[in-house]
């Protein structure tokens, strides 16, 4: 198993926890809150995806998938088209509404096929190179990436929680 392989295997985990999260799920369900601060099944899928298509396409040199493929008037949220979720309050987390589970799926394999193609693409050596002189130490592309897996692991089964909370009320 190679780097690329590693990676490809750990983002599709991500999916099917995603995919297992959200499927079958109405409106209500989606927006659910366990409590008056707690986030939505809603409000994590859509955050997880949009951190990963704002930081591969990033990595990648490509546009959003958000953008370039017009999910952002699909979604059509109260917030600026950049938004990915980071610092929202309580009421902007509310504020995430979707129709369909559909909707929240399709946009997540739609980023999950950008991530996947840009994986593959990918040796050892790339995952030196410096995608953000902003910290210290700069943040390597390999830094970056098992960082969008970690917190999009944790946001996934956090999802997968609410849905489990909600099932079995």
């Amino acid at each position: 198993m190679n780097v690329a392989d590693i990676l490809v295997d750990g983002f599709t985990r991500i999916r099917e926890t995603v995919h297992s999260a959200v499927e079958g799920l109405g409106p209500d369900d989606l927006h659910a809150r366990l409590d008056g601060g707690a986030n939505s099944i809603a409000w994590l899928v859509w955050h997880l995806t949009r951190v990963q298509d704002d930081h591969i396409a990033d990595a990648a040199g490509v546009q959003q998938i958000w953008t370039a493929q017009d999910w952002s008037a699909r979604f059509d949220l109260p917030f600026a088209e950049a938004a990915t979720g980071y610092g929202q309050s309580s009421k902007q987390v509310a504020a995430v509404r979707v129709g369909s589970a559909e909707l929240l799926i399709g946009y997540y394999d739609a980023v999950h096929l950008q991530t996947v193609s840009f994986l593959q693409s990918l040796d050892g050596h790339a995952l030196d190179r410096v995608v953000d002189e902003a910290w210290s130490p700069p943040v390597t592309l390999g830094v970056r990436l098992i960082s969008v897996l970690s917190d999009d692991l944790q946001h996934a089964g956090q999802a997968a929680f609410v849905r489990g909370s909600l099932e079995r009320r």
